[in-house]
């Protein structure tokens, strides 16, 4: 199996930034220095050609992104400054999760060490997310005949609003989004199945949530399914307001990969949000997911 990573996700932002910029270059040493993948495992992310970008995103939007000439107001909706690792990034991260998406196609699952940025619209960015990675590569792998039909689990504590906009007029996509209620964004866009849980929501909220909801997914017959395995709802996250332990986080894991793997559809997973402090519990619950990912798949 082989899993998408490039050290030009990391970002130079600065002092005091709420994003935790290194958190990626972290994971990939932490996932190597335990041996839950290998270097041989780990395939560098493809940057995604234009027309997979303008798939789902205008040229007013990605030109002036692209040249440095996007209006300030955007970027800070973003919540990033320009700079030209922006576009880069954005794109790496759209091409390494359609690569990922393909490679579980073939192999049953597959991942990248970023990605799920479902805050991102078709006219702009928003939230820390570029470009919208999940609603790219449904439309691109459905407009291609590779696939029927695609699901999206997001259990980002964020809603994925971006998501939504752009695939929630679509028959053949499903969206279950399990997140805060009260959380950003403040101005949601309804998914397919939308799951709103409390402040402070624990482990046994959160996997109940969960397992009522998830047949929904099964009912609709994906052909793969893109898992935005967001853990900014641990205890720990600044951002989350959830209090999950790293227990529950990969009972939730366990409960997708294992529902998915019996079921034969296959996975393509992205880490989504993580803004714990200290970032290392961040790293810590993201690596988890791929432990759990190595016990179901023996990979």
């Amino acid at each position: 199996m082989r899993f998408f990573a490039s050290t030009d996700f990391d970002l130079p932002l600065p002092d005091g930034h709420r994003f935790p910029g290194q958190k990626y270059s972290m994971l990939r040493r932490a996932l190597l220095d335990d041996g839950v993948v290998t270097d041989q495992q780990l395939a560098p992310s493809p940057r995604a050609t234009r027309d997979v970008i303008l798939s789902v995103h205008a040229s007013s939007y990605v030109d002036p992104l692209t040249d440095g000439t996007i209006d300030p107001k955007i970027m800070r909706r973003i919540g990033f400054p320009w700079s030209p690792q922006i576009p880069l990034r954005g794109e790496l991260t759209v091409g390494g999760a359609l690569a990922a998406a393909e490679a579980a196609l073939d192999h049953g699952l597959s991942g990248q060490l970023a990605g799920g940025t479902h805050h991102a619209h078709r006219e702009f960015g928003s939230g820390f997310c570029i470009y919208n990675d999940l609603a790219a590569v449904a439309v691109t792998l459905l407009d291609r005949g590779a696939v029927d039909r695609v699901a999206i689990i997001d259990l980002d504590v964020h809603q994925g609003d971006g998501n939504a906009a752009l695939l929630n007029e679509r028959e053949d996509v499903f969206i279950l989004d399990v997140h805060g209620a009260k959380n950003f964004p403040f101005r949601k866009v309804p998914s397919t199945l939308d799951v709103p849980l409390p402040d402070g929501c624990d482990d046994r909220g959160f996997l109940d949530a969960l397992v009522e909801h998830l047949p929904a997914i099964w009912a609709f017959c994906p052909d793969i399914v893109l898992y935005q395995a967001g853990v900014d709802a641990l205890a720990s996250d600044r951002l989350g307001r959830l209090d999950l332990s790293f227990d529950g986080l990969k009972r939730r894991d366990d409960i997708i990969l294992r529902e998915c793997r019996a079921r034969g559809i296959p996975c393509s997973m992205a880490i989504g949000g993580g803004y714990a402090h200290p970032i290392e519990d961040t790293v810590t619950a993201y690596v988890n997911t791929y432990r759990v990912a190595k016990e179901i798949y023996r990979f």
